[in-house]
């Protein structure tokens, strides 16, 4: 373990006089450039959520088209539609272990194929089984994506700056599903799945000049090169050697507990915090309703007795101006009391939309509800857009420890990718069960993640991970 440390002081910084290299190293981390590396190599991992948007909105452009020319059914292109979902649910079992097995750069690499392969499958379609199975595919691409991303990001960011590269993801997520919206109404479906491949080919090929994870080289004994991705991504006059002596000796000291990778292990009491705050941010993130909304905007503003197009345009541009205000807000206000708001503002968008249904269902001030629908609506899309959005996958990249981060991100993977689909499924069902009732539903959802956020999930701005992990678990 000295000999380690040695050789990634030795390699960054040479010898120190009298502890003047030590506090100078000590804020290394702290007072880091913004590199161009270090924003490279978040750009282009960042794509991975463009990718994840372009997905997404992939179905909507694409659906008079494909049931022109293929002849289809709605019950068939709703199976095409939602089959990303099950393909989503194997990439997001398999993530952990793929991101540990070949490195965050690999895992990239293997979930760029499968979309490539996926988006191809959909171009060439004859049918209705290669249009599945080209979601299907795409899906487990996306799957991998969305857990390596913000891990990714995490852990080649300076500590005071993490949050708001991680959440660049929520603004490419929703870049990608707005220009696919907009290309799709100008091109042929076939040439939309072409287009798609485009992002993916970018990422592809752009990982092989980024370095890999200092913090996945230290856990696979990797000290030296962990020692070169460390100066590349931090600067050439910038002294790193105490951020390689911290992440070294942290690692080691989880791996020497000879702890095996794996589900079971999460089930031990010292890591039960993490994985509850890892669970219940997911759990927050997908039952909160934001895919009910979403999804079936349209049909809930006409409901509502709104135009549609309108409501729609006022939406998209609510949710995009709102994640540029999380960017630069995220790492001033910290992520705890941004949750809190988000999921008040959550919890207050959705119950305003359930009163003003059961007032419309009542023939009670029929002039206002569709003003109340509306404002709901907004209110729900920009406090989801501020806090509970992107927060969660930020805080899952950095509250678990190495060694078991690759089963405990399949496991809040799983989860999200489960209530992703739930909400999606159900939201119909549950609206014509009750057009209020559903948004009551999730409204007491997002209530109980205020208590949840506000009882259990700590701060985290302003600490390197291995503080925060630290903090949480208990040895």
């Amino acid at each position: 373990m000295d000999e380690e440390g040695a050789i990634s002081r030795s390699l960054l910084s040479g010898k120190r006089l009298n502890g003047v290299g030590q506090n100078s190293a000590a804020t290394s981390e702290n007072s880091s450039p913004f590199t161009f590396m270090l924003i490279f190599s978040s750009l282009i991992i960042v794509c991975g959520y463009y990718i994840l948007g372009n997905t997404m909105g992939y179905t909507s452009p694409a659906e008079s088209g494909i049931l022109d020319e293929l002849g289809l059914s709605l019950p068939a292109y709703s199976l095409f539609g939602s089959a990303t979902t099950i393909g989503g649910i194997v990439g997001a079992s398999i993530c952990g272990k793929v991101a540990d097995f070949a490195g965050r750069r690999g895992a990239i690499w293997v979930s760029d194929t499968f979309c490539i392969i996926g988006w191809l499958a959909i171009a060439l379609s004859k049918g209705a089984q290669s249009l599945v199975l080209g979601r299907i595919l795409m899906g487990v691409g996306v799957g991998i994506l969305a857990y390596v991303v913000p891990i990714y990001i995490a852990e080649i960011t300076p500590k005071n700056s993490r949050g708001a590269f991680v959440s660049l993801i929520t603004i490419m997520a929703s870049c990608g599903i707005s220009i696919t919206y907009i290309i799709g109404s100008v091109c042929h479906w076939r040439i939309l799945a072409l287009v798609g491949i485009i992002p993916c080919l970018i990422q592809f090929l752009g990982a092989f000049f980024i370095p890999e994870s200092p913090r996945w080289l230290a856990k696979v004994d990797r000290i030296q090169d962990m020692a070169v991705a460390l100066k590349c991504l931090r600067g050439n006059n910038a002294d790193v050697s105490h951020e390689a002596d911290e992440i070294t000796h942290y690692i080691q000291s989880y791996l020497n507990d000879k702890a095996e990778d794996g589900i079971k292990e999460l089930f031990q009491k010292k890591y039960a915090r993490a994985v509850m705050i890892g669970v219940g941010l997911m759990a927050l993130l997908q039952f909160g309703g934001f895919n009910g909304y979403t999804l079936y905007l349209s049909s809930i503003l006409e409901s509502a007795g709104i135009s549609s197009s309108v409501g729609s345009l006022a939406a998209s541009i609510i949710q995009i101006v709102m994640n540029f205000c999380t960017l630069f807000s995220i790492d001033k206000f910290g992520r705890q009391p941004l949750l809190v708001v988000s999921s008040t503002g959550m919890c207050f968008g959705s119950f305003l939309t359930g009163l003003s249904f059961l007032l419309q269902a009542s023939n009670v001030g029929k002039e206002i509800t569709p003003v109340m629908a509306l404002i709901g609506i907004l209110v729900f899309i920009a406090f989801f857009a501020i806090g509970v959005g992107g927060i969660p996958w930020i805080m899952v990249a950095e509250i678990f420890p190495v060694n078991i981060k690759s089963s405990a991100g399949s496991l809040v993977n799983v989860v999200s990718s489960v209530g992703s689909f739930t909400v999606a499924y159900t939201f119909n069902f549950l609206f014509q069960w009750s057009s209020s009732g559903v948004f009551f539903i999730y409204a007491i959802i997002s209530g109980f993640g205020v208590v949840f956020v506000g009882k259990l999930v700590p701060e985290t701005k302003g600490r390197t991970l291995e503080e925060i992990q630290a903090s949480i678990v208990t040895k």
